[in-house]
């Protein structure tokens, strides 16, 4: 494992994703051109990696460097390979338990998640490629170093990752409001992933086409809903309380 790191510089950044670093974010200046800065973006869409396009104020705020408009985060951690992952899991005996997140763009939400995740044996943790908070020193913090601890894989979309869990005799549980059932009408004694949706959008509606079950959690105030990072340890929690009979 290793501390978030800053690559700037454009040629820097090509070698870097070239040569296999993991990297969590890259930030691009708005309007740049240039055949170098072509060639970054070609390579950031061929390996799949997470860009944002900013304004060079907010690059200049992450490094005082030259960065000549490009600004890469290398992720702390190594992600996991979601095949491997769950192929471990089912041979160790244990009754799988997996939480898919769908594009959380909170870092500390994310953070609380993991730092919960890791409280309650969650075997790993799916994320997407793009979209979603980054694995930065802020989720670190708020995680309390349970990102160190908690397997995390990331895919390119979380649909792909319902269907493998489904392929793999795992139950994809959706946290939504859109359904009649709450949390304690569903079993979770039986190997199964828990989706959580964004903060503002939740799950998007075409995965929640493909999961098997739906949940949600009985609201008895004014509020509509709860903070992701609280519903998701109120889901998580039920699944052990199940669990442990």
């Amino acid at each position: 494992m290793q501390n978030q790191t800053q690559i700037f510089g454009i040629r820097a950044i090509i070698e870097a994703i070239n040569a296999g670093e993991t990297i969590d974010k890259i930030f691009l200046q708005k309007g740049l051109k240039g055949d170098l800065y072509t060639e970054l973006e070609s390579v950031i869409r061929k390996h799949g990696i997470n860009a944002s396009y900013v304004p060079i104020e907010k690059l200049n705020r992450l490094t005082k460097k030259n960065h000549q408009g490009a600004v890469a985060q290398i992720s702390p951690i190594e992600f996991y390979n979601i095949e491997t992952l769950v192929m471990d899991v089912i041979d160790s005996g244990k009754p799988p338990l997996f939480l898919l997140l769908d594009q959380l763009s909170d870092v500390r939400n994310f953070g609380a998640i993991i730092r919960t995740a890791e409280c309650t044996g969650v075997h790993g943790i799916i994320i997407q490629k793009k979209g979603g908070a980054p694995v930065n020193g802020d989720a670190i913090k708020t995680s309390a170093g349970a990102v160190f601890k908690v397997p995390i894989c990331k895919v390119d979309h979380i649909k792909d990752a319902v269907f493998y869990m489904q392929a793999s005799g795992i139950k994809v549980i959706a946290a939504t409001e859109k359904t009649d059932n709450t949390l304690y009408d569903v079993s979770f004694n039986e190997p199964c992933a828990i989706i959580m949706g964004s903060e503002g959008r939740g799950i998007n509606p075409s995965t929640l086409k493909v999961v098997d079950e739906k949940a949600k959690l009985p609201l008895l105030g004014d509020i509509e809903s709860l903070n992701v990072s609280v519903a998701c340890g109120a889901f998580l929690y039920e699944a052990i309380r199940q669990r442990l009979g």
